[in-house]
């Protein structure tokens, strides 16, 4: 019989999985083609601006299969409603029986979106880190710093925001932890200071426009044919640049723009394919790395068999 699943049961059993190894092997499943995984479906809205992804897919020989629905509405605070609702819909996948709906209102999203950004940080941040850098306020932006929190022995943070009172909230958001948040309005101060920067924003016009060495960038917003955070230059400037799924990001995100610009994917590999080493990671700490997630389906479906499994 299928069971629906609310927000409050699904956060009670998430600190008992290993998120960074659920989705690691996701990641490497997918690299190495036992994942099938359909183009992104999505819907967009102008007035209000939001948009709707649906992610679906399902691990060869496995016992089930995965869809994933999750909508972004940017104006929604304004309103006082949450900017992002959403479910994963878990089947059989001997038979197409319904098995659960986890109605997790984006946060899995939101969870394994950080899991994976922290992944990239693990392997392709430089050995040394004396300030994250991490544009954007909102949740994600929130959700980056806390799971970096175990992999990046870094206390220092500089935080970039265009609303001064986002800034101020969530530099009290942190207030209790062992970070220390210095919030700025100058885009500059991220990329003179950091050697690890995140961008969490939906923005469409780049926010990132240089880069020094010895910097890793982890673009997170990025995942439609619009969005953009890092001009497209600087990846091609980059010693290395890592997608969660190449054939997903030759059509959204931050390669996907950059191509437009010239960009070859000829030197692109796959997080999947550096977490098992079959491809050169980071090599030395003046090399610029970067990271581009759009978001794959087969995050959602590890994180979600992973939930399901302690709720059950």
């Amino acid at each position: 019989m299928m069971r629906i699943f609310s927000l409050d049961e699904i956060k009670s059993v998430l600190n008992k999985i290993n998120l960074v190894q659920e989705i690691e092997d996701g990641f490497i499943a997918y690299s190495n083609g036992d994942v099938i995984v359909p183009p992104v479906g999505e819907l967009h809205f102008e007035s209000p601006p939001g948009d709707v992804h649906i992610k679906y897919g399902y691990i060869k020989n496995d016992n089930v299969y995965v869809i994933k629905i999750a909508s972004g509405f940017f104006h929604n605070s304004n309103l006082g409603l949450p900017n992002g609702y959403g479910m994963m819909l878990i089947y059989d996948q001997k038979t197409g029986e319904p098995k659960a709906i986890l109605n997790d209102e984006s946060y899995l999203t939101d969870v394994r979106t950080a899991i994976a950004g922290s992944i990239s940080a693990k392997y392709l941040a430089p050995s040394k880190v004396k300030n994250i850098g991490i544009v954007g306020t909102g949740i994600q932006a929130r959700m980056q710093l806390k799971y970096l929190h175990d992999i990046i022995d870094c206390e220092s943070v500089i935080v970039w925001g265009r609303n001064e009172e986002s800034l101020k909230k969530y530099k009290d958001d942190f207030s209790k932890s062992n970070y220390k948040i210095t919030i700025t309005k100058d885009i500059d101060q991220i990329i003179e200071r950091c050697q690890l920067i995140v961008t969490c924003t939906p923005s469409e016009i780049p926010i990132i426009t240089s880069v020094n060495t010895g910097t890793h960038i982890t673009a997170m917003g990025s995942d439609t044919l619009t969005k953009q955070e890092i001009a497209a230059p600087i990846l091609s400037q980059a010693d290395l640049v890592i997608a969660d799924s190449r054939s997903q990001c030759e059509f959204r995100g931050e390669i996907y723009q950059a191509i437009k610009d010239g960009f070859s994917m000829k030197d692109v590999v796959e997080i999947g394919e550096v977490i098992q080493g079959k491809v050169k990671r980071r090599e030395n700490d003046k090399q610029i790395t970067i990271a581009d997630h759009t978001g794959v389906a087969v995050q959602d479906i590890q994180i979600s068999k992973a939930v399901l499994k302690y709720l059950n």
